[in-house]
């Protein structure tokens, strides 16, 4: 767990619960856990049970990815190898940490240590194998699957930016290698609205949307937790 955001909780539920309504665990109904279900989503339920529930989701003001000078790079330049996330400052960007991470048989620019230019992809979204190319630009993207506007929605506007920054660029957690397209279709979407098209990874995604959210002090939205609910509830 990462004490500097685990303190900001309090503050982070205060702000929320003016902005949108929220309800702490304990004034919500805890479901019972299904006996059959696997003791990894059994996990993932307990946790979701802990997190603090928004009745809807907010629309904090100040959340902007961009980084011109007129923007306000809320989360930090993209892939900055400049973070305190897990493998930072070793010198490579984030996106290509996460490709060299995450292919199977990445191939490594010659005289590089860092670009990577080809590999292979179990991409989880669709359940296809997918022979990736740098030349074929974003046919695979790095996915925050807790979205950055849902995290800052969620409690990371309380945060510094520097935190922010780790979020964004934490590989171990954060960050997942997916089919462009899906990316795109998700946006900045919560299991409610929008799961991906294999039905096969959804018990995985959910998951680990919970344990992101745990891990980082975030707040769920409550038709996502539904949402999330239902699904974990069938995974054995």
């Amino acid at each position: 767990m990462l004490s500097r955001i685990r303190s900001a909780a309090p503050i982070v539920a205060l702000l929320l619960s003016v902005a949108s309504g929220c309800t702490s665990p304990s004034e919500d109904v805890k479901r019972t856990v299904p006996a059959a279900v696997s003791d990894e989503a059994r996990g993932a339920l307990n946790l979701l049970d802990s997190l603090t529930v928004l009745r809807k989701r907010p629309n904090i003001a100040g959340y902007e990815r961009g980084c011109s000078p007129s923007q306000a790079c809320t989360f930090g330049p993209a892939w900055s190898d400049d973070t305190s996330a897990p493998g930072s400052h070793n010198g490579c960007d984030t996106r290509n940490d996460v490709l060299l991470a995450q292919l199977r048989n990445p191939v490594l620019r010659a005289g590089s240590d860092c670009v990577v230019v080809a590999g292979e992809l179990d991409e989880p979204f669709t359940g296809r194998t997918v022979q990736w190319q740098k030349s074929d630009g974003g046919s695979l993207q790095v996915d925050h699957i807790v979205p950055l506007a849902y995290a800052y929605d969620a409690g990371a506007s309380a945060w510094t930016q520097d935190e922010r920054a780790a979020f964004a660029n934490d590989p171990d957690l954060v960050l997942l290698l997916v089919d462009g397209a899906q990316n795109q279709s998700k946006g900045d979407s919560g299991p409610s609205t929008w799961m991906p098209p294999n039905r096969g990874f959804w018990c995985d995604y959910d998951i680990r949307f919970v344990q992101i959210l745990a891990h980082y002090s975030l707040s769920v939205v409550a038709a996502d937790r539904d949402a999330i609910r239902s699904v974990l509830a069938t995974c054995d």
